[in-house]
């Protein structure tokens, strides 16, 4: 099957620490390390390890860190056709501080991805993709939210299905100003946080009647260690986690690759609760290494540890 993605790419610092720093406080991570990632490109690297045709759209700068931003993209075989390259915006970085405990604080500079020229795409690409994939990054603002929706239009119009996956940071910047997008989309990727605040309510069922009131379809919601709820008008079900034998490590970009897995199962003729399954047993792989992209996941990988 064939791809389109729109979201970021970005260099990932990563930072271990016992404790989140207070103002003024310095403190030395137990470990760090630097990373490709963004959910475009850890969407796109995760469904070209699946085996599809990816073309991703995403903006770098001209600096050094864009190549290493795209590392894994070219490993994996995504195609950068869409990728644009800026003259004078950086290639946009993510400083990530994680105690083990789970809290977490983010420093993201969208950069260059904000910068994604309309003008460039290619209605062609659209249409002959088997689904479209938007993160709602790419919904915040500047020209790379024109690009996203332009390119959510020709997708309605062609009758490609949309993957809409919303993010903390998005929810955060635009609020419920993501919601005639949202329920647009015919599939909606969330987790709990970022549904009641897109909806302003305070509980996920009332969140979910009123998306469906919206006329939503489709949605998934990513409820972390509890694994994912599925919801359609008619059904609602909760499909437990998946657990490995393996130490979770990272977290960065899991759910990144939980949407990617969903895409590939959905796309793939499962029923919604075992492409959720799958998604969940993506996620789980992907935190067993360091990195959003770090751990290569196929789809034997996904059906043994199902098995």
């Amino acid at each position: 099957m064939k791809f389109y993605v729109i979201g970021d790419v970005t260099v990932d610092h990563l930072y271990h620490l016992d404790h989140l720093p207070a103002p003024g406080e310095e403190v030395a991570p137990s470990r760090a390390t630097m990373q490709p990632g963004g959910a475009g490109g850890t969407i796109s690297v995760t469904l070209a390890r699946l085996g599809h045709s990816v073309i991703l759209a995403a903006r770098v700068g001209q600096d050094p860190f864009a190549d290493f931003a795209l590392s894994s993209v070219r490993s994996s075989g995504v195609s950068e056709a869409a990728v644009q390259r800026d003259a004078q915006a950086l290639t946009s970085t993510i400083t990530v501080m994680q105690t083990p405990d789970g809290k977490r604080a983010m420093i993201s500079y969208g950069a260059a991805n904000r910068e994604l020229d309309p003008s460039k795409l290619k209605k062609k690409d659209i249409d002959s993709a088997n689904a479209l994939i938007v993160s709602a990054y790419s919904l915040i603002g500047g020209p790379q939210r024109d690009f996203a929706l332009k390119a959510m239009g020709l997708a309605q119009k062609a009758g490609v299905p949309v993957f809409l996956d919303l993010g903390t940071g998005a929810v955060n910047a635009v609020g419920m100003g993501l919601l005639d997008s949202a329920v647009g989309a015919d599939y909606l990727l969330l987790n709990q946080h970022e549904l009641l605040a897109l909806t302003g309510t305070h509980s996920i069922s009332a969140a979910l009647a009123t998306l469906g009131a919206r006329g939503t379809r489709r949605v998934v919601v990513k409820v972390g260690a509890m694994g994912s709820i599925v919801w359609t008008p008619d059904e609602t079900e909760l499909v437990d986690a998946v657990r490995v034998g393996e130490e979770v490590v990272d977290t960065t970009g899991a759910g990144d690759t939980f949407v990617a897995a969903f895409a590939h199962a959905a796309l793939g003729g499962r029923s919604l609760a075992e492409a959720a399954q799958l998604g969940n047993a993506a996620g789980v792989l992907s935190a067993t290494s360091l990195g959003a992209q770090a751990r290569s996941i196929s789809a034997s990988d996904l059906e043994a540890l199902l098995d």
